[in-house]
């Protein structure tokens, strides 16, 4: 008999409970979950309940919901690890982490340079820059919403090469010109209309921001960009020198560094 009255109370202890079940690995990442009448009779709880505490976890990205034959509700693999303190592609990152890097092209196109553009590229404001917009998949679910820019007359004919990949892979064979460092700010922002609609999450759930200048070996600029992740499906991880490490690296840059990170 189900010990519940379909209150909320009841339905924030299956919420827990269920939680509980896939941190302790019982219910592992992947992993289809039982019929709803399988699960309301374990956790003794009406089906009605069982659906809100599913749709709860649906939004807190413990869950997905796959709809149609074969469908169901599944156990959301675990997070992707965004490493600082290396100079990585997203679709290698991916691809580490054992997950199906994917890409969709928003837009692109030639912009010009506002004040912040210049000063992270040293180039002109209204210098012409180009703007690759994407939104980035891991096994086919958003991931985030970049903005990246780049000097257009370093890489002309940027926009002719497919965008689909790794922009660090074109820029390294077309042009010669690799990431060797990059300096990163990261803050947590609630998603807008927008970002929700793209990302595919409720409007004004957290998501990191990250803004990011790349350099090249030579120490010069080549990509300002702006990122925003899916903080349910990103944990950041950050590896720290010695106080001496810091300090040489903040003094060399001459500049204010939030996050200073070098390839390993």
């Amino acid at each position: 008999m189900s010990r519940d009255q379909g209150d909320e109370s009841a339905v924030e202890a299956a919420r827990r409970e269920l939680l509980a079940l896939i941190s302790a690995g019982e219910l592992e990442p992947g992993r289809r979950l039982g019929s709803e009448r399988e699960l309301s009779a374990r956790l003794g709880v009406s089906r009605s309940t069982l659906r809100q505490a599913l749709g709860a976890l649906e939004g807190l990205g413990a869950v997905r919901r796959v709809p149609g034959r074969g469908g169901g509700t599944f156990v959301s693999k675990s997070k992707i690890e965004r490493d600082l303190s290396s100079v990585i592609g997203v679709p290698a990152l991916l691809r580490e982490q054992g997950f199906t890097a994917g890409s969709r092209v928003v837009s692109a196109g030639i912009v010009a340079a506002d004040d912040a553009t210049a000063a992270s590229l040293a180039v002109d404001p209204g210098d012409l820059v180009t703007e690759i917009v994407r939104i980035r998949l891991a096994d086919g679910q958003p991931l985030s919403l970049e903005n990246a820019r780049f000097p257009a007359l370093r890489f002309p004919s940027l926009l002719e090469l497919p965008l689909g990949g790794s922009i660090y892979d074109l820029l390294a064979e077309r042009y010669g010109v690799r990431p060797v460092e990059a300096i990163e700010s990261i803050e947590a922002v609630p998603a807008g209309p927008d970002e929700a609609a793209v990302l595919d999450v409720p409007l004004g759930i957290p998501l990191l921001a990250i803004t990011r200048t790349t350099f090249d070996g030579s120490g010069s600029p080549f990509e300002f960009s702006h990122d925003l992740f899916r903080a349910d499906r990103t944990r950041i991880l950050v590896r720290t020198q010695g106080a001496a490490g810091t300090a040489d690296s903040a003094r060399g840059r001459g500049r204010l560094i939030d996050l200073h990170h070098m390839p390993r």
